[in-house]
């Protein structure tokens, strides 16, 4: 990347994919990828390499989250080095697979952009996700996307917390982009939710396309919700959860909690009141799939941040 007068040059975008059923139970991106397939008319685009996909076969077959292990935390260091064996985990198999396809990750060789389609059962409506505040090419994106969609809308995550980050599929890319949209039950195929992850893809790709083609785009700035803490569910001696998220909480996504605010009620009836010292932002409330991952929700803080100007570096 080179910058002059706080234009920051990129290299073009030339090869993008679209992944589904990194979880096989997540309906929207799954179906679409597999339309995509057969015809793949609708996200053709001037000068790209579009190649829809599908993530973790078998767990689409038996349409469940995976098979021995998420994929979407496989693609560690150690997972993606470690010699070809019998025995493996599907999803490290899987993850080593993808990696020689569509990467390696963190080489010149990789795929520029990878777009991975999600579903949650939470309500947090349509969103984005960043892995870098600092990613100028994927900013400018989820900005011209917030731009065309409205007035409907899309939050944006941005997930860099060292403890919290983790290895997911589309981190193979140069530009590694997720899309979680909900509420949708694990299995589901919702209409609005289907259009509203395809509107979303339709945008992106329109804008790589732009992009490529020289279309400068001038500073912005995008707003974030960024990744704080993860929040348990009370639980006994044993393990054992001992309440569930509050009423008052229940699908409030990107709503702020307050000190004070209602988060917990035990199954005797005693609310447990959130005791932050700051306000913050809660996403993927009671998602289903996170109670094995000892997960109730995650608590994020809103934040600006700005982006240069971007153009296509000249050769």
């Amino acid at each position: 990347m080179s910058s002059r007068t706080n234009i920051s040059c990129l290299q073009e975008a030339k090869r993008v994919a679209i992944f589904g059923g990194t979880h096989g139970n997540e309906m929207s991106g799954i179906t679409l990828v597999n339309m995509w397939i057969q015809n793949s008319a609708e996200i053709e685009r001037n000068g790209l390499v579009i190649k829809p996909f599908i993530s973790s076969p078998r767990a689409v077959e038996k349409c469940t989250r995976y098979i021995d292990t998420d994929l979407n935390r496989a693609f560690t260091p150690e997972n993606l080095s470690s010699p070809d064996a019998e025995g493996l985990p599907y999803e490290v198999q899987r993850a080593k697979e993808i990696n020689r396809m569509f990467g390696p990750k963190g080489s010149s060789d990789a795929y520029d952009v990878i777009f991975d389609l999600h579903n949650t059962t939470s309500n947090m409506g349509s969103t984005l996700i960043l892995e870098s505040s600092t990613d100028l090419f994927n900013l400018q994106m989820v900005h011209y996307i917030k731009k065309a969609i409205a007035p409907h809308t899309c939050s944006v995550l941005l997930n860099e917390h060292p403890q919290l980050k983790y290895s997911t599929t589309r981190s193979v890319a140069k530009h590694p982009i997720g899309l979680e949209v909900g509420p949708q039950p694990q299995g589901v195929l919702r209409s609005n939710v289907f259009e509203s992850m395809r509107t979303i893809l339709k945008h992106a790709l329109d804008f790589i396309e732009l992009f490529n083609s020289g279309v400068e785009f001038p500073p912005c700035t995008v707003d974030v919700f960024r990744v704080q803490e993860r929040m348990d569910y009370p639980r006994d001696t044993n393990g054992n959860i001992t309440a569930m998220v509050h009423p008052h909480l229940q699908d409030c996504d990107w709503e702020p909690l307050n000190r004070g605010d209602p988060m917990f009620l035990t199954f005797d009836g005693r609310t447990i009141l959130y005791e932050g010292a700051n306000t913050v932002y809660p996403t993927f409330i009671n998602e289903a799939a996170y109670y094995e991952k000892q997960q109730a929700f995650m608590t994020t803080c809103r934040e600006i941040l700005a982006a240069n100007a971007i153009r296509k570096a000249c050769k």
